[in-house]
């Protein structure tokens, strides 16, 4: 069994845990930071799970599953949960409806987009982050080694693509630069912002690591996924892996109590 066939079975077991941890908190607390972090995280864990699958063999409802909770929504319910523990404005509701219907959108835009999917294509010989995307090939420009190529009709003309899971110009696909975006802004700041915060004060500074390893965790995936896209999908599993290793760590740390103001 390879590396890349381990790592994302870690990553799930991890994520387990940390969900179970979380919905924990929510159900003692009854405070809805905690439910949106859970319904994020066991997205994250979703994501993961399938990828995990996917290395062994293809299943285009595991690969829904992929797409949906793992490369689109399970930042933005992450960071979403972390801007209503810290804003405590009417406004955070409406971003909660639009989150919502736009997650409620998403799933209706991979509904129809999964009939289409190119499966003849599929390999576990190469991560699935590597095989999703559909990418258009400018005129000179040649496609990566070991990649197979088409001809389509897209807008009315016919264009010469490196062929993916899914067809070029997938509306889903153009959801989840916003999803990933605010996810990362709202989980990322926010969890430096309250380490800020803690820090000025000198009370609690357990929870200023703690925020600065969940801040670090996000920044990682993110900076994974980016690579990714740029055709180094290779780094994906390993940064999803210290990924939910470091911002488990922070949610213990943060949870710890701690005697005294410094």
């Amino acid at each position: 069994m390879s590396l890349n066939q381990v790592l994302p079975f870690l990553s799930t077991l991890i994520i387990l845990v940390f969900v179970i941890k979380v919905f924990q908190r929510y159900f003692a607390t009854r405070k809805a930071h905690f439910l949106f972090w859970g319904i994020g995280l066991a997205m994250f864990g979703v994501g993961s799970f399938a990828e995990a699958y996917l290395v062994l063999a293809w299943n285009r409802w595991v690969f829904f599953g992929w797409y949906l909770f793992g490369a689109a929504l399970n930042a933005a319910w992450i960071g979403h949960g972390t801007l209503t523990m810290l804003v405590r404005k009417s406004w955070v509701h409406i971003v909660t409806a639009v989150l919502v219907i736009g997650s409620l959108a998403a799933a209706a835009l991979m509904l129809q987009v999964v009939p289409n999917l190119d499966e003849d294509i599929f390999t576990t010989d190469q991560p699935i982050s590597e095989q999703y995307g559909t990418k258009r090939l400018e005129e000179g420009e040649t496609a990566p080694a070991g990649k197979e190529t088409a001809v389509v009709s897209y807008r009315g003309e016919q264009v010469t693509v490196v062929r993916g899971l899914l067809p070029l110009g997938s509306p889903v696909r153009l959801t989840t630069p916003f999803f990933n975006i605010y996810g990362l802004v709202t989980l990322v700041g926010g969890a430096i912002w309250s380490a800020y915060l803690f820090w000025r004060k000198e009370v609690l500074l357990n929870r200023v690591w703690a925020n600065l390893l969940i801040a670090a965790g996000a920044l990682l995936i993110g900076f994974a996924s980016t690579l990714t896209r740029l055709g180094y999908g290779q780094y994906l599993y390993i940064g999803e892996l210290l990924s939910a290793i470091l911002m488990f760590a922070g949610f213990q740390m943060a949870a710890k109590p701690q005697k005294g103001g410094k």
